[in-house]
């Protein structure tokens, strides 16, 4: 990752914290985009006090005109731009029947509208730079019946219809769009919900994924040794759930 430029959306925490920090690591500059403007600071500083590069961009990537700017500001802070993770994402559980107008139209404004958004932008850029990677975060509830919380299963399968139908249109522009569709992570907010110990316990690995397990592949397929994938959903689950 030397030498590579990357975006991360909703990096303040969790996931997107975790692969802020291994891409960090491994030598990428990174831009940190996210609503939460003092813990997207605090992830940078501390990439930043660790020797690496990285810049906290504060935005809203669910309108157009706002995602494209934040993406050109990231442009302007690191250059060219070689990798877009999108982990931005809400998770509001509500059962099935319970599901409120509101509870859509948010869920849907940050996990499909802000991650098209981004891609959008993205693809316009790395079109003229000589290519790149995108990187999108589905989920396997995209897969499997989810009635606790239908709404957002249903924007994670968006998720995987888009990441398709980008790949297919930006490979002959030398950008590979591809999505981790992880199992459960031990996230702080994950532990707090209180939902791990029953997933856990019917996982066949026993565990959760801890976030950098995750990350680590992430950053397989924002990298160049990732050659030859196209608008695929790679399933990291611990064996929780197997296509």
């Amino acid at each position: 990752m030397h030498g590579k430029n990357v975006i991360v959306t909703g990096a303040a925490s969790g996931l997107g914290k975790a692969t802020a920090q291994v891409l960090a690591g491994a030598g990428a500059a990174i831009a940190i985009i996210d609503v939460n403007e003092s813990g997207a600071k605090a992830v940078a500083d501390e990439i930043n006090g660790r020797g690496g590069r990285a810049v906290n961009i504060h935005g809203d990537i669910t309108r157009r005109e706002s995602a494209h700017a934040l993406f050109g500001k990231a442009v302007d802070s690191l250059g060219r731009i070689h990798g877009l993770i999108n982990n931005a994402g809400i998770y509001p559980r509500r059962p099935i029947f319970e599901i409120t107008d509101d509870e859509w139209n948010a869920s849907l404004a940050v996990n499909v509208r802000g991650l098209y958004h981004m891609m959008v932008a993205a693809v316009q850029h790395m079109r003229s730079v000589g290519g790149g990677r995108i990187v999108n975060i589905a989920s396997i509830d995209a897969f499997k019946a989810h009635p606790k919380n239908t709404h957002y299963a249903a924007t994670k399968a968006a998720v995987v219809s888009l990441t398709k139908s980008f790949g297919l249109e930006a490979a002959p522009l030398g950008i590979l769009v591809n999505a981790v569709a992880p199992g459960p992570i031990a996230t702080e907010t994950a532990k707090v919900m209180g939902f791990l110990p029953e997933i856990e316990r019917t996982t066949p690995i026993g565990k959760a994924a801890a976030p950098e397990d995750i990350a680590e592949v992430l950053m397989f397929l924002v990298s160049d040794r990732n050659r030859y994938m196209v608008g695929e959903t790679v399933v990291v689950a611990g064996g929780y759930y197997i296509p």
